[in-house]
């Protein structure tokens, strides 16, 4: 019996496209072959031009259903490509202990977030742990690094375009708006975005809504929107060169990302926490650092933050020769370093370059507009 088979098939393959043919017109056995899964039914004696184009609809249906598929496995792997790339905030002072705290409340709701703070203290990994905490932490995370976009793919890189947009527009893509549509968009450096650009931007936000370049059809969006800044937006609002209404847009609740150098014991805490790390990857097992190199560690006022103890310890690891990491392997760039090795230009410029390193986390091109070089 052909329902029977009909209900076999589709256990053997739930996505696949059937079509039933009968020489019996009843209404009851049509809905009965609709129910177990099929698309269609056709009728003896048929039509043939009714049943090409049937068999053309069930063709795209199956086809669609694959894209889709293949689209959810796509972003799956994307998203535990993601979680890989992110580790959990490590420490247990009295700064930290708040700022999960205030994750924890945060995360609950749809609330757009401005985090602040001075680079490399994390900023990102805390709009992470706000998403992954989220009912829409299931969705992708979306990052965009408002300092590093150029003016003249902005609108392409947020909004996405047409085929024949614009000169290398080859074909459509979709922008990171459309792309973080249901999860968490984190724009990144947005203290850094020029005025005229802050306009779309905010524009975007208000209507929930983004047109690609080249179309006129606006494709509405849901997305939560975190904003981080090294900068603190107030001063330049009441300068005038940040929009007060994108400021209020965009920071619904305010979170400080705490310095190192205010966290007291967790900078123990997160060189143990790096020497680990780095330890596995370099395949140096049982490194350990001595006191007397933790005290250096401590002693030092960290401009670069968590970053710039990653670095540092990864160093350590790399230039170690013994299983313990003595004082003198511990190589730090003090902010003086350069007027205490005098004035020679060479040395100067080293350091400018070191700190530029450090501060745009080895984004050479971004690098090179900040330091006024060519790449």
């Amino acid at each position: 019996e052909g329902l029977s088979w009909l209900t076999e098939i589709k256990k053997a393959d739930p996505h696949i496209s059937v079509i039933m043919i009968t020489a019996y017109g009843d209404v009851d056995l049509a809905v009965q072959a609709m129910k177990g899964g099929a698309i269609d039914f056709i009728q003896k004696h048929w039509n043939s031009e009714k049943l090409i184009s049937t068999l053309n609809s069930a063709c795209q249906l199956s086809s669609s259903r694959r894209k889709v598929e293949q689209l959810e496995t796509e972003k799956q792997v994307l998203q535990e490509d993601v979680i890989r790339n992110y580790e959990e905030i490590v420490g247990s002072s009295q700064r930290i202990l708040l700022l999960h705290e205030t994750i924890r409340k945060v995360a609950r709701t749809d609330t757009s977030v401005l985090i602040q703070g001075e680079n490399g203290t994390g900023k990102e990994l805390i709009a992470w742990e706000i998403h992954k905490q989220s009912k829409r932490s299931d969705q992708l995370f979306i990052t965009v690094d408002l300092g590093a976009l150029s003016e003249s793919l902005f609108e392409s890189e947020l909004f996405g375009h047409t085929k024949g947009a614009f000169t290398d527009a080859r074909e459509e893509r979709k922008g990171r708006f459309e792309a973080a549509n249901g999860g968490t968009l984190f724009l990144d450096e947005i203290g850094n975005l020029p005025l005229h650009l802050q306009s779309k931007l905010l524009s975007a936000l208000q209507s929930r809504q983004i047109i690609p370049l080249g179309s006129n059809a606006p494709i509405p969006v849901d997305v939560r929107i975190i904003s981080a800044t090294n900068q603190q937006l107030g001063p330049l609002v009441a300068k005038g060169l940040f929009r007060e209404d994108l400021y209020y847009r965009i920071n619904t609740i305010q979170i400080e990302s705490p310095a190192l150098r205010d966290r007291g014991n967790d900078i123990e805490i997160l060189a143990e926490h790096f020497l680990k790390k780095f330890s596995i990857k370099y395949g140096k097992p049982g490194l350990r650092i001595s006191q007397k190199a933790m005290d250096k560690l401590n002693r030092h006022q960290w401009p670069g933050n968590i970053r710039e103890l990653q670095h540092a310890i990864e160093n350590m690891v790399i230039m170690s020769e013994t299983n313990t990491i003595l004082p003198e392997d511990v190589n730090l760039v003090s902010p003086t370093d350069s007027t205490d090795q005098g004035l020679n230009l060479e040395t100067v410029e080293k350091n400018t370059i070191r700190k530029a390193l450090l501060k745009y986390r080895g984004n050479y091109s971004t690098i090179a507009a900040e330091l006024g070089i060519s790449r």
